[in-house]
C-alpha cells in the first residue's frame, strides 16, 4: 500500500520543469524530507533506452500509436522498478512528466484521443496515479524561444514539431485541467524562475 507522496510535473516544451524540480528537490532535502527525483520517459536503464528510441531526431517516420505505446511501456517499467518501491518506503517522489504528457501529446496533439491513450496507460500504471500534478503553464511560443536560447538543453524530436503541434499540446493540457481539477494545479511559468519555484514549493507544502 502506498505510503509516500507522488508529485508529477507537466508542461509544454521549455516551461522550465527540470530546473524547478531540481530546486524543489534541494529545498525539500534541506528540510530533511526523504525525496527522490526522477523523469519520464527514463529514470531507469530500460526506460532510458526506450527514451532514446522515442526522442531520436532521426525517427521521423514513427507512427503516433507506436509512440504512445512506447511511452506507456517505459512508464510501466519505471513505475514497478523505481517509483512504486520509493512510495512504499514513504518517500516523496518528484517525477518530471507522467501520464498527462501522453494524454496531452499523443492523445490530443497527435489526434489519437485522450480516452484511447488513457486506456493504454490504465493497463500500464494499474491504479498508480499522482497525488498532485503541478502544471507549468507558458505560451508555447515562449517555451520554444527559451529552448532556442538554451544551448545545453537536449533538443529532441518533439521540440522540432511545428508551432501548431505545440498549440494543440497546450489545448490538451487545458482539457486535462478541466477533467481533473482536484489533481492538476496550474502555475504561471511565464514569471521569473524564483517566483515559479516559490509558487511550486508553496503548493507542494499543502500536500506534505
Amino acid at each position: 500500500m502506498k505510503k509516500g507522496l507522488f508529485i508529477t510535473f507537466e508542461g509544454p516544451e521549455g516551461a522550465g520543469k527540470t530546473t524547478i524540480i531540481e530546486m524543489l528537490e534541494k529545498a525539500l532535502k534541506d528540510k530533511q524530507y526523504n525525496v527522490m527525483k526522477t523523469r519520464e520517459p527514463g529514470g531507469i536503464h530500460i526506460a532510458e533506452k526506450i527514451r532514446e528510441v522515442i526522442l531520436n531526431r532521426e525517427h521521423t517516420e514513427m507512427d503516433e500509436r507506436t509512440e504512445a505505446l512506447l511511452y506507456a511501456a517505459a512508464r510501466r517499467q519505471h513505475l514497478v522498478e523505481k517509483v512504486i518501491p520509493a512510495l512504499e518506503s514513504g518517500r516523496i517522489v518528484l517525477c518530471d512528466r507522467f501520464i498527462d504528457s501522453s494524454l496531452a501529446y499523443q492523445g490530443h496533439a497527435r489526434g489519437i484521443g485522450i480516452d484511447e491513450v488513457f486506456k493504454i496507460n490504465e493497463f500500464a500504471i494499474s491504479e498508480t496515479m499522482p497525488d498532485v500534478t503541478v502544471y507549468f503553464d507558458i505560451p508555447p511560443e515562449e517555451g520554444l524561444r527559451r529552448i532556442s536560447q538554451h544551448e545545453e538543453r537536449e533538443v529532441n524530436r518533439l521540440d522540432l514539431e511545428n508551432i501548431q503541434f505545440h498549440l494543440r499540446v497546450q489545448e490538451g493540457y487545458i482539457l486535462l485541467q478541466e477533467r481533473f481539477p482536484e489533481r492538476i494545479k496550474k502555475i504561471n511559468a511565464n514569471q521569473p524562475i524564483e517566483q515559479v519555484f516559490q509558487d511550486a514549493l508553496d503548493l507542494i507544502h499543502t500536500y506534505i
